[in-house]
């Protein structure tokens, strides 16, 4: 990440919400074709979410503490901060100086943006103003809130202005936390009602739609230059998971998030002689 970090730019992309066996199956049944065309074999990686809902989630990752691998550990780190003792700070870890990676990206010379979606990003009150605060730039808007059955497709034509406004040196981290996931979902599925609920299926009908617009959102992250994207989920939910609902619970449904990182190209710049 020492050689990424400068060079290209960052996009950080949480899918709220999202369970990873769901993740998992859309996967291997086609069904979300533009996710999986980047995602390394075509397939998620298993890992641990750092928290179990989403302000402490993302506190930590924000801190350099992504989702953590499935398997034994140690597992060393994309980001950290400098910490004496970290057993998952190696060679390849970009390490920053700062409280948090955010604020590590704008001392490397980053325009760090983010796009909220869930409550805690909506600048309505001190505490949903902690984690966009961390940011130089921040956007939130109602269209872009769990209430909305537009909201992905709102939030990525804020992206593509965000992008299209910046100077072409300009590096850019832009963090943009999907909404869609997260209850209320129920309009995603054609035929389901409010009455009926959220399920399983509706959880995944969101992000079949999640997924029909997230080529737009890649595609603007990466016009300028290459850029380094990861998409996970902060944390999943239960739908009656051995009597469980919701999250902010020590599931496993909750626990086991989706995880993928890769890399972005931009656009073919035309050899010499080529047509205009």
């Amino acid at each position: 990440m020492g050689e990424v970090v400068g060079s290209h730019d960052l996009l950080l992309v949480t899918l709220d919400t999202l369970r990873h066996d769901v993740a998992v199956e859309l996967a291997a049944a086609g069904r979300i074709p533009h996710l999986a065309r980047h995602l390394p074999g075509g397939g998620w990686e298993e890992r641990h979410a750092p928290g179990s809902f989403t302000y402490a989630s993302h506190q930590a990752m924000f801190a350099g503490f992504l989702p953590t691998p499935a398997s034994p550990g140690p597992h060393p780190r994309l980001f950290a901060a400098r910490f004496a003792g970290s057993e998952t700070t190696a060679d390849g870890t970009f390490v920053f100086d700062t409280p948090d990676l955010v604020s590590g990206l704008a001392a490397e010379g980053y325009r760090t943006v983010c796009i909220g979606g869930v409550g805690f990003f909506n600048r309505q009150g001190p505490l949903g103003s902690v984690l966009p605060g961390m940011f130089q730039e921040s956007h939130w808007e109602p269209g872009f809130g769990v209430a909305s059955p537009t909201s992905f497709e709102e939030q990525v034509a804020r992206a593509e202005e965000v992008v299209a406004a910046l100077p072409r040196e300009q590096r850019l981290f832009l963090f943009v936390n999907v909404s869609a996931l997260h209850q209320p979902n129920w309009f995603h599925l054609p035929g389901a009602t409010r009455e009926a609920g959220d399920s399983r299926a509706t959880h995944a009908a969101a992000l079949e739609y999640v997924d029909r617009h997230i080529g737009r959102l890649f595609a603007a992250a990466s016009s300028r230059r290459r850029c380094f994207a990861i998409v996970c989920s902060d944390h999943g939910t239960a739908y009656g998971d051995d009597g469980y609902t919701g999250h902010r619970l020590g599931h496993p449904a909750v626990w086991t998030v989706p995880y993928a990182h890769f890399f972005l190209e931009p656009p073919a710049t035309p050899g010499p002689g080529a047509a205009r």
